[in-house]
């Protein structure tokens, strides 16, 4: 058996393993270990390579962006950024129809702007909004749909956990691509907003209103909000101005955070604790993901099976949007299976090479920064799609009361926006390079 089978085989296998519930990451690394087994016919060059791609990998200094982010993330929780959040925008767009899911996702955004995961961002404004909502007379299941599809703004708008994955596998410049992600995530924001106003319209029984708030009550919540701003704009426009590295701008993001916490009276030595034991599971999880990752893309640069790949598409004459269209529906059917991380780790060294050799008039920076902000998209939607949107899971779980099929059905209008959004984005890409 050729190598190159070994390599093909071996995405069946992967499958099955992640059918049967196994975790991702040890799913990658089993199919590496495994692959390199049967392609190097013995034991040298697996003994090797296990002795040397862990330090190897996790020897990359800009991985430590990511507990940084994480533990920015803890102590944003923490520091009362989310209630203050949605409160600010609740004054302002609360007694409009459908306003109270309005100002969800608009304090999502805000959340995601110092978080960096969907996930957390989902959960975090979950317990803060899903009561309010409820309250007012939304929906269980259009209240749900909302606080999904807002959670899905935390890996889009910078800093995002995700572009940092996608930056090193691509090797391309974190603050460019922060930059790049800014206009798309207003976008996405804006495009959940109008499809909040056009559910309300079709389904009027679905949302109540919330009393006209002053303008002194107003201004006064919006002042409150000034931590999170502050933190944005010292993180990512430190990052972009060059006042530090981007781990550096993620070290000074949690460390402003955790000051704002302090200093709120939400921090003490209990609460310190359980974020750093928070903040290093999660970055247990995500690098034994990496680890599986880095094994399994080690084995298919060995088997050839990119570099196959690219020729096959290369020969068949496709045009380099039909290619791209692919790739992106591609990921949409596989965002039904696996979560975003793991997509991403899995795919980008397999499907890089391919976009970075077709022609779209762009340089080839421009083509990595532009195609990683569709593939987040794109993956972003499977977080909100059945059967595995890990967003609608950890949502209905704060809400036993609604039937998942509720969810499911109100958030469709959400996955409408995302793909009318891809769409424009592909269409034009100066929207997302017009800062770059």
């Amino acid at each position: 058996m050729s190598d190159l089978t070994i390599g093909y085989l071996s995405f069946p296998v992967l499958l099955l393993l992640i059918f049967l519930r196994a975790p991702i990451g040890l799913a990658m690394l089993l199919c590496g270990i495994g692959g390199l087994w049967l392609a190097t016919d013995g034991t040298t060059v697996f003994m090797a390579r296990l002795k040397s791609e862990v330090y190897s990998t996790f020897s990359n200094y800009n991985l430590s962006i990511i507990p940084m982010f994480l533990l920015m993330g803890q102590f944003a929780t923490l520091s009362g950024m989310s209630q203050a959040l949605f409160r600010a925008a609740q004054s302002w767009l609360g007694h409009r129809k459908g306003g109270m899911a309005m100002a969800a996702v608009g304090a999502c955004a805000g959340f995601g702007a110092i978080c960096g995961s969907s996930l957390a961002t989902a959960a975090t404004m979950s317990r803060v909004a899903l009561p309010e909502l409820r309250k007012y007379g939304y929906s269980g299941g259009f209240s749900t749909a909302a606080l999904a599809a807002g959670g899905t703004l935390g890996i889009l708008i910078p800093p995002s956990v995700i572009l940092v994955i996608y930056a090193i596998l691509t090797e391309q410049n974190i603050a460019k691509l922060f930059l790049a992600a800014f206009l798309p995530g207003l976008l996405a924001a804006l495009g959940y907003m109008l499809t909040i106003a056009l559910y309300v319209r079709l389904y009027p029984d679905q949302a109540g209103t919330h009393a006209r708030v002053p303008y002194a009550q107003r201004f006064k919540a919006l002042f409150a909000v000034w931590p999170v701003l502050l933190v944005f704009a010292l993180v990512v426009g430190g990052i972009y101005n060059g006042w530090f590295t981007p781990t550096e701008g993620a070290a000074v993001g949690a460390m402003g955070t955790g000051l704002i916490a302090l200093f709120s009276g939400s921090l003490n030595w209990a609460i310190f604790r359980d974020s750093i034991r928070q903040t290093a599971t999660g970055t247990g999880m995500i690098f034994f993901i990496v680890l599986g990752a880095a094994f399994y893309n080690g084995f298919l640069a060995l088997t050839q099976v990119p570099q196959e790949l690219s020729l096959w598409v290369t020969a068949q004459g496709f045009s380099p949007w039909m290619v791209m269209i692919l790739i992106l529906a591609f990921y949409l059917i596989l965002g039904c299976l696996m979560d975003s991380l793991s997509m991403i780790l899995l795919t980008i060294p397999i499907f890089w090479p391919v976009v970075s050799t077709l022609d779209f008039g762009m340089t080839t920076e421009e083509i990595a920064i532009w195609f990683g902000i569709l593939v987040l998209i794109v993956v972003e939607v499977g977080l909100i799609t059945p059967p595995v949107g890990m967003n609608l899971f950890i949502i209905n779980n704060m809400d036993k009361d609604t039937p998942m099929t509720a969810t499911y059905k109100a958030v469709l209008f959400f996955v409408g926006s995302d793909i009318l959004r891809v769409v424009i984005l592909l269409l034009f890409p100066v929207i997302t390079l017009v800062f770059i």
